[in-house]
């Protein structure tokens, strides 16, 4: 079955930044879209902190995607899956949230 795609309609804008922290906020398990792990598999549990490595689009829903590096995994996620890391949770490090 074909989704429609939302031609005429401009492309949302992301939420997130390349190099921002964020948080899953459930657990994330391969849809069978990660060639490295089995269908099914545990990609980044929720509370996982990760960093934002690239966006995209998702033209048939009209949503920005994001890849997150969680722990060695790179995961594809939509804004409903993440937050953003509060100012001051993470250990000072000296670099810049």
């Amino acid at each position: 079955m074909n989704t429609p795609t939302l031609s005429g309609v401009e492309p949302r804008s992301p939420a997130y930044a390349w190099g921002q922290r964020v948080i899953a906020l459930d657990d994330l398990f391969n849809d069978g879209s990660h060639p490295e792990r089995s269908e099914g598999a545990l990609l980044a549990a929720r509370g996982s902190v990760g960093e934002v490595v690239s966006t995209g689009h998702a033209p048939d829903l009209n949503e920005p995607v994001y890849l997150v590096q969680f722990d060695g995994c790179v995961v594809g996620c939509l804004e409903i899956e993440l937050v953003p890391v509060p100012p001051g949770w993470l250990p000072e490090t000296g670099e810049s949230e």
